[in-house]
């Protein structure tokens, strides 16, 4: 009789998944169990210490260096996992400190008291007055970051559908449950929910076509059926690969934001409470582009002169859609939506030139995967920054995102205007802040592809996009409020945890700008995905 081998886990590999995962479940097992006034610290206790350790395992485990594919060959372990694991865990803690802010709001939380309570009712006003939290989120957020970073790891369909579910589902939770304009956190949170679950339709669907074309859910399997053209080489399965390629990429450019999948961006954006905002509009657009380059690149590389085009496409009206509609905006959060959507697109045209490294290559030349690798640092960095600010500027309604009420905040407030607008000048890609280096190093990527019309157009697009971000400026620090009236906009000053999400991002937006070597070296080092 034949032996049956144990299967390879791997576990010293998985262990950052496993223990943010394990901290979520956890911090579940808290809300039963500690008391509600000792909730809040436990669950910042256990979310930071999950984080600190799981960054710590990570970085251990990508010095010793190796690219390796376990878990029964489900999720691969290589240099572009550990960056993306590396950064989201970095974001995703920094993001947790603006959950945990009180000092804004009046020494609660930005997030309702009683979610389930219907706004305006009896039982919402009592939790209100009663000053409850909902302590909650920590574990939600937690399972959502578990799900990013299996995202980009997964070396299988199923895998990479199980984590979408995992980021998602906490994810359109924590848009409704927003304190303040409850309704509109709630419709924020079923338009999510109901694009999220047909764009997850749409993936599923798209594995099956690809199952039934190659045979495997493995990236290498069908990267091996599309090179030997075993059942690809008559008119059906060819359309079985091109259906169930165009159904992947729906479901992975939804989560993205790239057009014509980005209807929901400037509304869940807005409606979400901001520290939320913050975390999906970097952690996500990490996960999201990490796992769309390892399917495109691992599992339909061979397949290029199929998809190219149309990505080439959908990179060009991201682009110009985000930064046509940012122009016409009039609320801070939905403009730093489009701009996310913008930021999508200058991404993907890096991502569509599939430029990788090659024997012989010159020492030092930037890749598709490192210089996207180096601008989601950038706009990461630069996003999270923002939006603490934004949390900070209010009136008596809250949150203050209309942009009449940052007219003349430069000589009101002019260290938070200084701030804010280092942050738009790297999002428009000025020289000396991180977002130029970004945007440079995209453009060189694709035109290493030799997609130069893209570059060109994606040069154009550039310049039109900066004219909203200097139209913000411009308002803050040379326009006059309007004759006879009076703004009532003020700057809070934030607990540290808001202080340290706005320091670092200015860190890294002017030390990245100024001397980007190192993090360059680094995102060259991370290399290509494993096959």
């Amino acid at each position: 009789m034949g032996t049956i081998a144990a299967p390879t886990i791997g576990y010293a590999l998985l262990l950052p998944f496993i223990v943010i995962f394990a901290a979520a479940c956890v911090g579940v097992l808290a809300e039963a169990v500690v008391p509600r006034d000792l909730r809040r610290s436990a669950q910042i206790l256990i979310a930071f210490l999950a984080v600190a350790v799981a960054l710590v395992v990570t970085l251990l485990n990508w010095s010793a260096g190796g690219d390796v594919v376990v878990g029964v060959a489900s999720v691969a372990v290589d240099g572009p996992t550990s960056f993306i694991w590396t950064i989201l865990l970095v974001f995703g803690a920094v993001s947790f400190g603006m959950f945990a802010e009180r000092k804004v709001t009046a020494g609660v939380s930005a997030f309702a008291p009683m979610a389930a309570a219907v706004p305006g009712t009896a039982d919402e006003r009592e939790a209100i007055e009663d000053r409850r939290e909902h302590t909650e989120v920590l574990p939600l957020a937690l399972f959502a970051l578990s799900g990013m970073m299996l995202f980009p790891a997964a070396n299988d369909l199923i895998t990479m559908f199980v984590a979408l579910e995992i980021l998602s589902l906490p994810l359109y939770l924590l848009c409704g449950l927003a304190r303040r304009r409850r309704l509109l956190s709630q419709e924020a949170a079923l338009k999510y929910f109901l694009l999220g679950a047909l764009s997850s339709a749409f993936f599923l669907y798209g594995m099956a076509l690809l199952y039934g074309y190659s045979g495997s859910f493995l990236l290498s399997g069908i990267d091996d059926a599309i090179r030997n053209g075993v059942t690809g080489a008559g008119p059906q399965g060819t359309g079985l690969l091109l259906a169930g390629m165009g159904l992947i990429a729906v479901g992975l450019l939804f989560k993205f934001g790239a057009v014509p999948f980005h209807s929901w961006t400037p509304d869940v954006y807005t409606g979400a409470p901001t520290p939320v905002t913050a975390f999906m509009a970097s952690c996500t657009k990490i996960a999201a582009i990490g796992a769309l380059m390892r399917v495109f690149y691992v599992g339909l590389g061979a397949d290029r002169w199929d998809w190219q085009p149309l990505m080439a496409v959908v990179a060009v009206a991201t682009m110009a859609v985000g930064s046509i509609l940012a122009i016409t905006q009039t609320d801070v959060k939905r403009m730093l939506a489009y701009s996310s959507i913008a930021h999508a697109g200058f991404i993907l045209t890096a991502f569509v030139g599939a430029s990788q490294a090659v024997t012989g290559a010159r020492e030092g030349s930037l890749t598709s995967v490192s210089s996207v690798m180096f601008y989601l640092v950038a706009y990461g960095a630069a996003t999270i920054g923002a939006f603490a600010l934004v949390t900070m500027v209010r009136d008596s309604t809250g949150e203050a995102t209309q942009l009449t009420s940052w007219v003349g905040l430069g000589r009101r407030s002019p260290l938070a205007a200084v701030v804010f607008s280092v942050f738009l000048l790297s999002f428009a890609g000025i020289p000396l802040t991180s977002g130029f280096i970004g945007k440079w190093s995209v453009f060189a990527a694709a035109w290493s592809g030799g997609l130069h019309w893209l570059v060109v157009v994606a040069v154009v697009i550039s310049v039109v996009a900066a004219f909203f971000y200097i139209r913000v400026i411009v308002m803050m620090f040379f326009t006059d409020p309007e004759v006879g009236t009076t703004s009532s906009t003020v700057v809070v000053r934030p607990g540290w945890t808001t202080l340290l999400a706005v320091g670092v991002g200015v860190a890294a937006t002017v030390v990245f700008g100024i001397y980007p070597g190192p993090l360059l070296t680094l995102a060259q080092q991370a290399g290509e995905f494993v096959r």
